[in-house]
């Protein structure tokens, strides 16, 4: 790793992305984004698959797709994007094959995110066997609120997740829905990469997924851990 304070770069370097913490003026730095894809039953359900024959599987947002301004700028090249909410897991340390039992000790804290999606995009993409990164990891499409500290509120493994747009329920689930709980997670991960300080797991989204507009105002919430809002421009 090169230390950025000792070198003179070729062009200006981007700034690091970060989540702001509750109850702290330190920010908490995003290294890798991860997602699991489908981790709610009754979601895989609603996209035409069954739960009970998948194995869990990741793709990635980029760091840089992560915000906290409280706003979705509503992207180009799509007619269909839809919200999702989720838990974000951010981990303080990592490694690799880390067993589940240990795993909730490489846990930092808890926040809000969303993860936003061009659905047209994504569809087109999994018809022709292609990656999910046009549909899945673009710019301003991971809203995300504060972290939480393990060490202030545990490690909830229930609880309700919950997503209105304009006052209306849109999604609503319980984490104790989740097919591959927190540790798994994290287990299975690093069994596939070596986890890293300041990587983010956006943990799955319930059922009820759907599209927004300009002008839909969000409110993604979990229980014992927070809510935001989120305005589409």
């Amino acid at each position: 790793m090169t230390d950025a304070t000792s070198v003179a770069y070729a062009i200006t370097p981007p700034p690091i992305a970060a989540l702001p913490i509750v109850g702290s003026s330190a920010l908490f730095p995003v290294n890798r984004v991860f997602c699991i894809g489908r981790n709610y039953a009754a979601h895989a359900v609603e996209m035409g698959h069954d739960p009970d024959k998948e194995p869990p599987f990741f793709f990635f947002k980029h760091p840089s797709n992560i915000t906290t301004d409280g706003t979705f700028p509503y992207p180009t090249q799509t007619s269909d994007v839809h919200h999702e909410v989720e838990m974000v897991v951010a981990l303080k340390s990592g490694g690799t094959d880390i067993a589940v039992s240990d795993a909730l000790a490489h846990v930092y804290g808890y926040g809000v995110g969303l993860d936003m999606t061009r659905r047209d995009l994504q569809g087109e993409a999994k018809k022709l066997g292609r990656p999910w990164e046009v549909g899945k990891s673009f710019e301003k499409s991971g809203p995300c609120g504060p972290l939480v500290p393990a060490s202030q509120i545990g490690h909830p493994d229930s609880g309700a997740v919950l997503l209105k747009v304009n006052g209306e329920v849109r999604q609503e689930g319980d984490l104790n829905q989740m097919l591959w709980k927190v540790p798994e997670m994290i287990a299975i991960l690093s069994q596939f990469f070596e986890l890293q300080p300041g990587d983010i797991i956006m943990s799955g989204t319930p059922s009820g997924v759907g599209a927004v507009e300009r002008g839909d105002i969000m409110v993604a919430s979990v229980a014992g851990v927070g809510e935001i809002t989120v305005t589409v421009n």
